[in-house]
């Protein structure tokens, strides 16, 4: 039995399988056990004995070594057991998993430091007079930055540690998680008015028809890009970047390293809208603060990146209503309007990816006069997805049916979230391992580069302001009080 299993389990199952076992042990939350609560998180910091800790009050006794290390043990022996499922080396991927989970980590707490990751409506709170405002997704950024480096010119240590360098892998387990925590964010949000919500999904709509298309006509046109590149490269600038990339690159069949390069492209132009939209939409978007909050979630590629640039917005734009107009909004609104949009956007993640694995089943790489069945198309058809749709509709089910266990499937999701986090960074770290500089250059990563600001720049970041202010300009945040 165990042998079909080993021959049947692909990284896609195995992805589902373990995003799903940390998803439903966050559940124990319900039943009167903590069973993640000892997990290790690293927050924004000036003083680094500081930034670990449990991420539960309930194991607030625990020092943070200790639950870094507890954290290491458990994933660990998860990924050993996949390892195996996967018939991988057992020593050899215990050994490696160790190097990259600590390495990712150590990265994660880097671009957690405050000089770094504070944004501007947080650096009182930390007592700093400047910071990059990069947020703690910075360590991303620096994770894939030392995986260069190794994969360049530390090669010996990136072949030794090869047998742990799964990208896919980490990445596909994260996006099942995604899953339960956009859930847990969209049902906070059903308390929002309903014309909100509507103009929001109706904002998404035309987003996705006018983006994906004009992005994959330019790298298809002008740029000569394949079909494979020209995809992922189309749902990762107009859709939800990294998610979006890995998604439909795996619907179409795309090599690994065709959604990795524009994952890592999705992450660093992330930051640079971050530093300078928020500050755009506070001098031109100021009378229209729900225009503003929706451009955030339409413009910005990630999710932290995205609904930071609503947090950085709100704040700016409250207070110059404030000071200017006496008008004193009520808080949370902006944010929200960016975190509603932006959920949207993922959920539409899967539907994406099924309508490109039945082009490609019935048209792209169809064979003359041959029939396609739904077997086909299932072949072709991401799995990891269905463990994202799974875990969302889980959550949204339990919100609706019993809203008042809310805060607990909050706190459920929070700690299943951290996990989705460290996935996150070990997928940058060792998509770093993977990426040679040769290697980058040959496939056109130049190239990809000037698609990607082109577009980004040149329609995507307008368009998003305008669909924004079509179906959100007038429509203001109660006031406070």
């Amino acid at each position: 039995m165990t042998r079909k299993i080993q021959e049947k389990l692909s990284e896609d199952w195995l992805a589902v399988i373990i995003g799903l076992f940390i998803f439903g042990l966050a559940w124990g939350v319900f039943f009167g056990a903590d069973l993640l609560g000892w997990v290790v998180t690293a927050g924004i910091w000036t003083s680094i004995t500081n930034t670990l800790k449990p991420v539960s009050p309930d194991f607030a006794g625990l020092p943070g070594l200790v639950s870094l290390l507890a954290t290491y043990l458990f994933l660990l022996l998860v990924m050993t057991i996949g390892a195996v499922l996967l018939k991988a080396n057992l020593r050899k991927f215990a050994v490696s998993f160790t190097v990259v989970f600590f390495i990712s980590y150590l990265c994660w707490i880097l671009g957690a430091w405050a000089y770094i990751a504070a944004t501007t409506n947080q650096l009182g709170k930390f007592g700093i007079s400047w910071s990059l405002n990069l947020t703690s997704e910075a360590g991303y950024i620096i994770a894939l930055l030392v995986g260069l480096f190794i994969s360049n010119f530390a090669p010996r240590l990136a072949r030794s540690i090869s047998e742990a360098v799964r990208p896919e892998l980490y990445i596909k387990a994260a996006i099942v998680m995604l899953g339960g925590y956009l859930g847990i964010t969209a049902a906070e949000q059903l308390g929002l008015a309903t014309s909100v919500m509507f103009r929001g999904f109706c904002a998404i709509i035309e987003a996705y028809l006018i983006y994906w298309a004009l992005v994959y006509f330019i790298a298809r046109k002008y740029f000569k890009f394949s079909r494979e590149w020209a995809v992922p490269l189309a749902s990762g600038i107009s859709i939800c970047g990294v998610s979006a990339a890995i998604a439909t690159g795996s619907a179409i069949k795309a090599r690994p390293v065709v959604p990795i390069m524009v994952s890592s492209l999705v992450v660093i132009f992330a930051v640079v809208e971050l530093l300078f939209l928020p500050f755009l939409a506070q001098k031109f978007l100021a009378n229209e603060p729900m225009v503003a909050g929706a451009w955030m979630g339409l413009a910005v590629k990630t999710d932290g990146a995205a609904v930071a640039s609503g947090a950085i917005t709100e704040s700016l734009i409250l207070a110059k209503a404030a000071a200017e107009q006496g008008i004193n909004y009520q808080p949370g609104w902006i944010m929200a309007t960016t975190t509603t949009v932006k959920v949207f956007i993922d959920v539409f993640i899967a539907i994406w990816a099924f309508i490109l694995a039945w082009i490609w089943s019935a048209k792209i790489e169809r064979r003359t006069d041959e029939t396609v069945h739904l077997g086909q198309i299932w072949q072709r058809f991401p799995k990891f997805i269905l463990g994202y749709m799974a875990t969302f509709f889980v959550v949204i089910l339990v919100a609706v049916l019993a809203p008042e266990v809310v805060g607990r499937a909050k706190t459920a999701m929070g700690e299943a979230n951290v996990f989705r986090g460290i996935f996150f960074v070990m997928t940058f770290f060792t998509i770093g391992v993977v990426s040679n500089f040769r290697t980058l250059w040959e496939e056109g990563i130049g190239k990809l580069a000037l698609v990607y600001v082109i577009c980004l720049f040149g329609f995507i970041i307008w368009i998003g302001a305008f669909i924004s202010w079509l179906f959100f300009h007038g429509v203001r945040p109660p006031l406070a009080g």
